[in-house]
């Protein structure tokens, strides 16, 4: 750990209190919990920071009293606040969490959600909204038809897999596509499951990166780490299961990344060749 981390982190729990920003198992990555927020977030700090920006990988928990779409919305904002105030050589964390607060204060009045008292699930808290939720806000937002280049089918025991993906620039904009294809496809919106991952470089060399399982355990994850793998950046992909009734066993795993990097492959995103030498790992 860096000195220059050392100091932000006692000075980050010094001022929000014990808890705020604390360490994992993995010495470069901490857990941080917004003061008066929900979510709690996993950040990653690279060796050389604060030479470099500190990574966002993803929400850590979405919090036991969350509202629906609370989790993605902080993560999005995060995001969008740590790209505003990271310079170079400078510690940011502490202008990230005030900017984030201020983001949320001024964004709360379009949030009509809000108003909704009904039950939290996990995938809503994730930002993965329920089909007639969707439907509504693609309408309102008008989102444009999403720029999917999708994979061949690939079907065993009679389950089937497809992989859509999609150059993005921002989370917002990779959280819209999913929105948009949930309320635009009816059998989508009704699949077993929709695994999304993306990987995203923002302004002043800050990096995004996330992931949802969507009820399969493990699956994002396996997904972004074959991103990972590839170098693939500024894109995200949804994989979508339907389940055939016969239980796959790990084998579902390797057909969810196949069927993803046929998707990448017919994108232009690598070359079959590539994709086969860095996807042959174990995922």
């Amino acid at each position: 750990m860096s000195e220059e981390l050392r100091d932000e982190v006692e000075a980050i729990n010094s001022i929000y209190g014990d808890g705020c920003l604390i360490p994992t198992e993995d010495a470069n990555v901490y857990i941080l919990k917004p003061p008066g927020e929900s979510a709690s977030l996993r950040i990653e700090f690279p060796p050389t920071y604060p030479a470099v920006p500190p990574v966002v990988l993803g929400t850590n928990s979405t919090g036991e009293h969350g509202k629906r779409g609370d989790a993605a919305r902080e993560l999005s904002l995060f995001c969008q606040a740590l790209s505003t105030v990271y310079e170079p050589g400078s510690v940011c964390l502490f202008d990230a969490i005030e900017e984030l607060a201020r983001l949320l204060e001024s964004s709360a009045p379009s949030e009509p959600q809000d108003e909704e008292t009904r039950a939290t699930t996990p995938e809503e808290a994730a930002g993965v909204l329920p089909a007639s939720k969707a439907t509504v806000d693609a309408k309102e937002l008008d989102i444009p038809e999403p720029p999917w280049v999708i994979s061949d089918p690939f079907v065993e025991l009679k389950s089937t897999f497809v992989a859509r993906c999609a150059p993005v620039s921002s989370t917002e904009e990779a959280e819209a596509f999913v929105q948009h294809l949930l309320s635009a496809d009816k059998k989508v919106r009704t699949a077993t499951h929709n695994i999304t991952a993306w990987r995203i470089k923002g302004p002043n060399n800050t990096t995004f990166q996330d992931c949802n399982d969507d009820g399969e355990t493990a699956a994002g994850g396996r997904l972004l780490h074959l991103m990972q793998l590839m170098d693939l950046w500024n894109v995200m992909v949804i994989v979508t299961r339907w389940y055939g009734g016969h239980k796959l066993g790990p084998r579902r795993f390797s057909l969810i990344n196949q069927t993803a990097r046929d998707a990448f492959v017919k994108a232009g995103l690598v070359s079959e060749n590539q994709s086969k030498k860095k996807g042959s790992g174990k995922s």
